[in-house]
């Protein structure tokens, strides 16, 4: 059913349509007699928030170069559009053809956050499509999931059929390309998924069988029927080849980062030992800044965006950061684009670099030195000290900048409470610095803004074996953060314990915890990661119905020997090397950055990149 005029009834009634039509510059409308494989590309938050997403947009247009598959993009209602739609049954639709997305083969869902999963259950359910693996029994529509959550997607299992760790450029084209084959020769869903199986870059749930200790930790993970154990992710060896966007679909209504993206490398060298990204996006690869410049003026040719950003973990780190901006300012400030650049270090913020910002675009600066003292920088292995961090800051407060926003994280392993004082104090210093220098703007006040995140602990880190502060130990530590500050000139904001907690209980959870998401779905439990829709006390008591202790999930420490629920995907990170990074975090040792020398992380079994540079100095 073509959906069109039942939408006109209801459109006006909700806030933002055009979320929900579809028609946008550069969309992708096919006959759907002329293909033989549909893909519902969904997105588990609003068309705002997921229009953002560089993957779909990558992933999007990569399929749909097949003359063979029609991809189509799929996003959450929000809740006005939702009772509508419930109201008149009108069932989730894709934007491209306005028909429903139980009709397309294969219905793939983009993890980015784990606060996003009841968003997956509720967007089957508007979709009539059956919510649990085990119900729905013919080949389509198969249910698939990749994303940085799937490094641990076992509070997934029951709700997905198979899962693509890792990058999705190569592997998703092969499982379309083998579903298309045995959609055609009238397979079942069981043989495709034990043939998708033995492709790299896939796991099969139902493959695996987990086995318990009596105090609830794994015991054992074994794979069925031939399936690979472990099971590896999928990467890209070479970003100058790989497929990448001429075009990006141009939304009708302003969207969170409403820009045209650039993609300077993947992977990170610094080792933060608390950042995920860091770890599963190894190796570090980066593109050429012709490749950069050339798909950055195409894009803003064909949707006609005026700001280009270059995104990646670390865009400073990008070894050829100054010859690339030198060709882009040769055509942006002519064409008045507008170039941004998120993700700046500290430690390699130069006078030349912020020159070449500054000659385009001015706005505040946003630093993220993660915690306030320089023993628990070392702690983390940020790798900055208070030089750099001070430096910087003058740089900027001398080429104009008023406004710094600093990032820190709260509860971090051998965290004190005079690490909590620092905060303030660095920004205290860093407002001290800004009426020292000599030509700071005149007239002009400066501000710093804190902003402080609980720390979650993450699986593929060197942190995975710590516990999260308790919700008391973290109170106290806002309230003494709070009374430190008597300064105007910075605020202070810190983010709410609950969504942390939970967040930190399904980063770290096993397959036990699906039931715990089922029914925190059926209480009404989805938009998790909006505050306004969240109701932290109905996951507890889902926790508590299933008979489980989220404590145990976020709480505890876990000993280097234990079976971690995710053992069994390889992420190109050893264990070893997270337990000898761990063991130094304690002593606050610090871990050089990989052009300094390889530390050993696994990813040199890649063979590529730059951290295989130097392999003799593995410790």
């Amino acid at each position: 059913m073509n959906y069109k005029d039942k939408l006109d009834e209801i459109l006006m009634k909700v806030q933002k349509p055009s979320c929900y039509v579809g028609g946008e510059l550069n969309s992708v409308v096919k006959q759907k007699e002329e293909v033989d494989f549909r893909f519902a590309f969904c997105f588990p938050d609003t068309y705002e928030i997921g229009m953002s997403h560089l993957g779909m947009k990558i992933l999007y247009s990569l399929l749909n170069k097949n003359p063979h598959i029609w991809c189509e993009r799929v996003f959450a209602p929000a809740a006005d559009m939702e009772e509508q739609m419930r109201r008149h049954g009108i069932l989730l639709y894709g934007l491209e053809s306005l028909e429903p997305i139980r009709d397309c083969d294969m219905i793939g869902f983009t993890m980015q956050y784990e606060l996003s999963y009841t968003n997956v259950l509720n967007m089957l359910d508007l979709a009539g499509v059956p919510v649990l693996a085990k119900d729905r029994h013919g080949l389509a529509p198969l249910v698939v999931a990749g994303g940085p959550c799937v490094c641990n997607p076992e509070p997934l299992v029951d709700f997905v059929d198979l899962f693509m760790p890792g990058e999705g450029e190569e592997v998703l084209p092969e499982i379309c390309a083998l579903f298309r084959e045995y959609k055609r020769l009238g397979k079942s869903k069981e043989e495709y998924l034990r043939a998708v199986a033995q492709i790299e870059g896939v796991y099969v749930p139902s493959l695996y069988d987990v086995e318990y200790h009596e105090d609830g930790t794994v015991k054992a993970i074994n794979a069925r029927e031939g399936a690979p154990n472990p099971v590896k992710k999928r990467i890209i060896r070479d970003l100058d080849k790989v497929f990448y966007p001429e075009e990006f679909v141009v939304p009708f209504s302003e969207i969170v980062h409403d820009r045209a993206m650039v993609e300077v490398l993947r992977g990170c060298i610094r080792g933060c030992r608390f950042c995920q990204a860091g770890f599963i996006y190894r190796p570090f690869r980066e593109k050429s800044h012709d490749t950069l410049n050339r798909d950055s003026r195409s894009l803003c040719d064909s949707t006609g965006y005026d700001e280009v950003s270059l995104t990646s973990l670390s865009t400073s780190d990008y070894s050829e950061i100054e010859p690339l901006l030198d060709k882009l300012l040769s055509w942006s400030e002519e064409e008045k684009v507008n170039l941004s650049l998120p993700s700046l270090r500290i430690d390699n913020f130069s006078e030349e670099l912020i020159e070449k910002i500054s000659r385009v675009k001015k706005s505040g600066l946003t630093f993220a030195p993660e915690a306030g003292t320089q023993r628990l920088r070392d702690v983390i292995n940020k790798n900055i000290d208070e030089k750099e961090i001070f430096d910087s800051c003058r740089l900027a407060f001398a080429a104009g900048y008023t406004s710094v926003k600093l990032y820190f994280m709260m509860g971090l392993p051998t965290e004190t409470m005079e690490d909590i004082g620092g905060i303030i104090d660095l920004a205290q210093r860093i407002v001290g610095e800004y009426h020292r220098v000599p030509n700071r703007p005149a007239g002009k006040a400066v501000h710093v803004s804190v902003s402080v995140a609980v720390f979650v602990p993450k699986p593929f880190t060197p942190f995975e074996f710590e516990p999260q502060d308790t919700r008391e130990q973290v109170e106290k530590k806002v309230r003494y953060l709070l009374d430190q500050n008597n300064s105007r000139k910075i605020s202070v904001k810190y983010h709410d314990f609950d969504t942390s907690f939970l967040e930190a209980v399904l980063a770290r959870g096993d397959r036990r915890l699906s039931p715990v998401v089922y029914r925190a779905w059926k209480k009404g439990c989805h938009f998790d990661s909006w505050q306004e829709h969240f109701h932290f006390d109905r996951w507890m008591e889902a926790m508590e119905e299933c008979g489980l202790d989220p404590a145990f999930y976020a709480n505890r420490a876990r000993p280097y020997e234990e079976v971690a629920p995710w053992s069994h995907l390889d992420y190109f990170i050893d264990k070893s090397f997270l337990v000898r990074e761990n063991k130094l975090a304690h002593q606050a040792a610090t871990t050089p950055h990989c052009r300094e020398r390889c530390a050993g992380c696994g990813a040199s079994k890649l063979r590529g990149g730059v951290c295989f540079e130097k392999t003799e100095d593995v410790v």
